[in-house]
Formats: structure tokens, C-alpha cells, sequence
């Protein structure tokens, strides 16, 4: 007798899967890997898991059918394999489906101005016409409340459809949140690393950020578990380091690059600001004097192929509009340029990162 596989799918369409009644040919269990050695036949049953109950019970009613209906001769019995369905994971919901960028703001050690920077950033890009949001993730140093001078505002909440979303705090064009906010200013958050993870994770998901064009976070320094936490709840577009040009900081700064760059992280560096570059006194805007050392940010540039996104100037009047909750990026001083060229420039690495060109050389504001 010779053998055809219409013979033997004809017998096995006569195999009903217990679960649904249906036969296990139209349900696509049988894989097109049957082969046929003269009478010899061999083939896989696929199961969309592999502890199904009645894995055992099909393949004895598959042999059975065969023997029934094409003969008794054909060798099948051990011939039918049996495999899992591959099953392509269901992609995850977007966290924040109305953000177009997330941009980390990170620095290796604390006390080199990357909040002053985040929230001069974030000022800098809502002048220049972009729905900014900003998130204060420095969960033990909470500073962005100060900065913009909401202090003392109330947050609420509000019902979007069917959710209770909080409402972020609206001022100069930026919708902002912080722990800061959420707690009193005069206690110590002593928090473990999941606690701090899981408060930010609300202060993302159930707050209602809306439509952005660009979502800053202002993560703590160094490197820890909260780095990760952010990473794997959202899709950073890509992260900007801030240093100072001294030596200590840089050490850090190459620290922080390897982590995002690395396996676990894998999150691209969008840059590096090199802040209180230089120190110039207010009434001599043209004298610059190094105190901190010259020509780091450069180095690091070089050696790690990341782009000098702007050099800052070390300014008494930062700090102090700072403090004010008036972020310097909102005036017109030399200062205030040097963090919308600091914009322009995020803009143009965010813009070659999503189109995947190559970096350009850039003009650095001197």
C-alpha cells in the first residue's frame, strides 16, 4: 500500500480535541513536518502549552485513527512528536502613550547642578514652544518644588476616565511633579530602594501628564536600583549627563556612561553638559576664570565618543534665581542662552536618535 499524507490527515481529522470538540487538524495541530518512509510515518503535534492535560490521550487517539483508517500496517506508534506552540508575548502598554520624548537627566555625583539644569532645561524648551512635563525622580533630594517656587501649592487629583489621576503643577509652560510635593519639606525620606521605585512609578502612571513633546526626568545621582526601575517602566528616548570639568566628577561621569550604555540599562547618551564650566563675575561677563579646570567635558568626548552638548558658567545669579523659583532660562542674560542653546542642541540629538543618523559636528556657544 502506498501513502499519501492526504491519507493519513483524512484519519487524523477523525481526532476530536477534548476541550472544544473540534478535530485537531483544523485546529492546526498538526505540524507540516509530516514525513513518509514507505510505511513508515512520522510527524509533531503542536499544543499551546506544554503541560495540556490531554497531551498523552491525543497522541494514542492520533496512532489509533491511523491504524483504523489507513491500516494496520503503517508504522506510527513513537513516531508522533509532540512541541509547544511559540506564543509572540502581547507588547506591553505604553506607559505614557502621549509622551513623544523621555529624557533622563543623570549626573555621577550629587553637587554638580543637574537639578539647576533640569529645571532650566525643561523652562528652555517650553520657551522655544514644546509641551514640556518634568518629573523630580531625585526621590531623597527633592528640589524641583523650590525651584519653580510651588512650595506651598496643593496637588489634587481629578477622574479620567473612570481613573483618579493626579494633577500635575503648571508653571511656565511646564507641568511638573515631585515627592516634593507629596511630603512634608521638613522630613527625612527613609525609604528603601523599592519603596522610593514603587512612589515613582505612581508619580508616571497615575498622574495625568497628557500630550508632551518632551518628558524630563531629574534622576538621582549615581547609580542604583531606581535607575533600573525607570528604565523598565519606560522607553527613554535617551539619557544627558551633567558634570563639572573636575577630574573626581569625570571619574563619575565615565561610571554613569557605562551603565546606561551597558547590557542591563541600554539606554543611549544623548550628551554631556559640562555645568559651572567656568566662573564669570556678573559685572565682567567677558572674564571667564577656570577654577574648576578646563577642557574635561572635551576629554570625554573624545574618549567616549559622546557630544559636548553645552558648556555652563559658573554665575551667582543661577543659584539665586534658583532659590527665587524663577529658573535663570527664563530671562534673556548670557546665562539664560547658554541653557536654550543647551535645548536646541537636546533637540538635535533626540531628533538624530529617532531618525538614526549619524551625529554632526557641532558649534559650541563660546
Amino acid at each position: 500500500m502506498t501513502l499519501y499524507p492526504n491519507l493519513i490527515l483524512d484519519a487524523l481529522r477523525t481526532v476530536r480535541y477534548p476541550g472544544n470538540g473540534k478535530d485537531i487538524v483544523s485546529l492546526g495541530m498538526v505540524e507540516d513536518d509530516m514525513r513518509i518512509d514507505g510505511n513508515k510515518v512520522s510527524f509533531s503535534l503542536i499544543f499551546d502549552r506544554p503541560t495540556d492535560p490531554f497531551i498523552r490521550s491525543l497522541v494514542k487517539s492520533a496512532e489509533t485513527a491511523i491504524l483504523t483508517h489507513v491500516g494496520k500496517d503503517v508504522e506510527i506508534q513513537g513516531n508522533i512528536a509532540v512541541k509547544t506552540r511559540q506564543v509572540a508575548p502581547a507588547p506591553k502598554p505604553q506607559v505614557l502613550p502621549g509622551v513623544k520624548n523621555i529624557i533622563g537627566i543623570s549626573s555621577g555625583k550629587g553637587g554638580v547642578g543637574k537639578s539647576t539644569v533640569s529645571a532650566n532645561l525643561a523652562v528652555a524648551l517650553a520657551r522655544e514652544g514644546y509641551k514640556v512635563g518634568l518629573l523630580d525622580a531625585d526621590i531623597f533630594g527633592p528640589s524641583m518644588p523650590k525651584m519653580f517656587g510651588v512650595e506651598d501649592e496643593q496637588v489634587y487629583m481629578h477622574n479620567v476616565d473612570g481613573r483618579d489621576l493626579i494633577i500635575p503643577i503648571e508653571k511656565y509652560g511646564v507641568k511638573m511633579l515631585s515627592i516634593g510635593l507629596l511630603v512634608n519639606a521638613d522630613d527625612a525620606l527613609v525609604w528603601r530602594g523599592a519603596m522610593a521605585s514603587k512612589a515613582l512609578t505612581q508619580l508616571i502612571e497615575q498622574a495625568d501628564w497628557g500630550e508632551l513633546d518632551y518628558f524630563l526626568i531629574d534622576m538621582p545621582p549615581g547609580t542604583s536600583d531606581i535607575h533600573l526601575s525607570l528604565v523598565q517602566t519606560l522607553g527613554i528616548t535617551g539619557v544627558v549627563i551633567v558634570t563639572t570639568p573636575q577630574e573626581v566628577a569625570l571619574a563619575d561621569v565615565r561610571r554613569g556612561i557605562a551603565m546606561f550604555t551597558g547590557e542591563k540599562v541600554n539606554v543611549p547618551v544623548l550628551g554631556v553638559v559640562e555645568n559651572m564650566a567656568w566662573f564669570t563675575p556678573e559685572k565682567h561677563p567677558d572674564e571667564r576664570y577656570y577654577i574648576f579646570g578646563q577642557g574635561g567635558a572635551e576629554r570625554l568626548k573624545e574618549k567616549f565618543h559622546v557630544e559636548l552638548l553645552a558648556e555652563i558658567p559658573l554665575v551667582a545669579a543661577v543659584g539665586k534665581h534658583g532659590d527665587d523659583g524663577a529658573p535663570i532660562a527664563l530671562g534673556d542674560s548670557i546665562t539664560a542662552q547658554s541653557f536654550i542653546h543647551l535645548a536646541h542642541n537636546v533637540i538635535d540629538a533626540v531628533d538624530r536618535r529617532n531618525s538614526d543618523l549619524p551625529p554632526t559636528v557641532k558649534v559650541e556657544l563660546k
